[in-house]
């Protein structure tokens, strides 16, 4: 049984109108935030991490000074599942309140 029930291709574009900002390729989510500084990059990395930590799903993360990318999806279901929508959306507030 996967970590978490993958999400249908009705289920994955419905979920993408919900979260405007990401794009999808393949089996995963993706954002770039470009931020005023590269101290706000790092903020927003780590209220990111906070995040993630809280809610046991993690992204994967590239930092290029005011550049941030955030990569989502269920490693261990080997697919998008509604923890990668509900951590882009979470990362999305962070990202209105930080960046």
């Amino acid at each position: 049984m996967p970590y978490a029930t993958p999400l249908s291709e009705p289920e994955i574009a419905a979920a993408l109108k919900a979260i405007p900002a990401w794009r999808r390729e393949g089996d995963w989510l993706i954002r770039t935030v470009e931020c005023p500084t590269f101290r706000d990059s790092i903020s927003l990395v780590g209220s990111v991490a906070d995040a993630a930590e809280e809610a046991d799903h993690h992204p994967d993360i590239e930092i290029s000074w005011r550049r941030v990318t955030f990569r989502l999806t269920t490693k261990a279901s080997k697919a998008l599942t509604a923890k990668d929508v509900a951590m882009a959306a979470t990362i999305d507030r962070l990202v209105a309140i930080t960046a």
